[in-house]
């Protein structure tokens, strides 16, 4: 998928740990985990409105698009 979840250089870059983060922020060490991966379908703008607070950052710092190689 051409979407790519950059939450774990955040975490680095801030000093933090994901089970922190997790309640800090009321979701699951097991949803954070599947975020941090890239093995959602989905985030809710509530989540990623709730880690831009927390990390003090922008929507955009934690998620980036890479094309993909054309077929062929």
């Amino acid at each position: 998928m051409p979407i790519r979840v950059t939450l774990d250089r955040m975490l680095v870059e801030r000093h933090l740990r994901a089970r922190e983060v997790a309640a800090r922020i009321g979701i699951t060490e097991a949803n954070l985990s599947l975020l941090r991966t890239g093995k959602v379908k989905g985030v809710r703008f509530e989540t990623l409105a709730a880690l831009c607070a927390l990390l003090q950052c922008q929507p955009g710092d934690l998620l980036s698009w890479e094309a993909e190689d054309p077929p062929g």
